[in-house]
């Protein structure tokens, strides 16, 4: 190692005093300096005026390209136009078609039609006797909706306009129909709210978080031969919780068979001015 430092030592040492001392070898080195910084100029100017070139190649096929397809999109319009409306019009006609059921239940007040109107406004209904409480607490029952023996099935509890509008329904699913209603239960308490959201199966909603809270909401099914009929299995039922469904809009309430978790039985009146969040804050705040 020390043979090759003084090696390179002694010639860059030589190097060095030929310059100095020799005006030709410094003249050569210079030259040969100028000649390397020549060619490393040339190949840099060659490589930028390549890369240039390769841009304006770029652009001019781009450009081309570009004013290809707007020719083709011209001459073909027509065509493009046609095919893009074929490819629309089924799913347009399906939303058209469907529009209806999907944004029928959107939460908004449900306006009574006019006859239901005139009966709301020139008759006074009066609440069905009460069922013995035995009819509750049968074993199909219990399998359906159970903790229903200790539900509320006072009317007086109801607000005045949906309990007007719940025995309309009342009265003409028994007159139009022949299917005597019954009331499982209308106000429910905070704390049995929470009970049954705890025991799970009959609702998901915690304390003043549903309409039984305020009186606005009652769950029903139907008496046949003195018994309460709340299976969806059987037929008769069915079909009384369709036309049930039917009428309770038609006089302006929300029915829970349209809901994506069904509650066939179960109806709400979204009264104009009432908010239920509102009056769940209301409600937390004063307990």
């Amino acid at each position: 190692m020390i043979a090759v430092a003084l090696t390179a030592y002694f010639a860059l040492a030589v190097t060095l005093a030929a310059v100095l001392l020799l005006p030709q070898a410094r003249t050569a080195l210079i030259n040969a300096a100028l000649h390397i910084q020549r060619r490393v100029g040339r190949r840099a100017s060659l490589r930028m005026t390549q890369a240039r070139d390769g841009i304006r190649k770029s652009v001019k096929i781009s450009q081309s390209t570009i004013g290809n397809t707007k020719k083709i999109l011209i001459r073909r319009r027509l065509m493009i136009f046609i095919t893009t409306g074929i490819l629309a019009a089924p799913p347009l006609l399906a939303i058209a078609l469907r529009g209806k059921l999907l944004f029928q239940y959107d939460g908004e007040t449900r306006a009574p039609d006019e006859k239901i109107a005139a009966l709301l406004h020139g008759e006074q209904l009066v609440p069905p006797p009460p069922l013995p409480p035995e009819v509750f607490a049968t074993q199909e029952v219990e399998q359906v909706r159970p903790a229903l023996r200790d539900a509320s099935r006072d009317w007086s509890l109801l607000d005045a306009d949906f309990r007007t509008r719940l025995l309309l329904v009342y009265k003409i699913m028994r007159e139009q129909y022949g299917y005597e209603m019954a009331l499982l239960e209308g106000y429910r308490s905070p704390d049995r709210q929470n009970r049954l959201a705890q025991l799970g199966g009959v609702t998901n909603a915690a304390a003043y978080q549903s309409y039984h809270q305020y009186g606005l909401a009652a769950d029903n099914a139907f008496l046949r031969d003195g018994k309460l009929v709340i299976s969806e299995k059987d037929p008769w039922a069915m079909r009384g919780y369709q036309l049930y469904g039917q009428t309770a809009e038609q006089v302006g309430l929300t029915w829970g068979g349209r809901w994506k978790l069904m509650d066939l039985g179960h109806v709400e009146y979204h009264k104009p001015g009432f908010v239920l969040r509102r009056a769940a804050a209301l409600s937390v705040s004063t307990r």
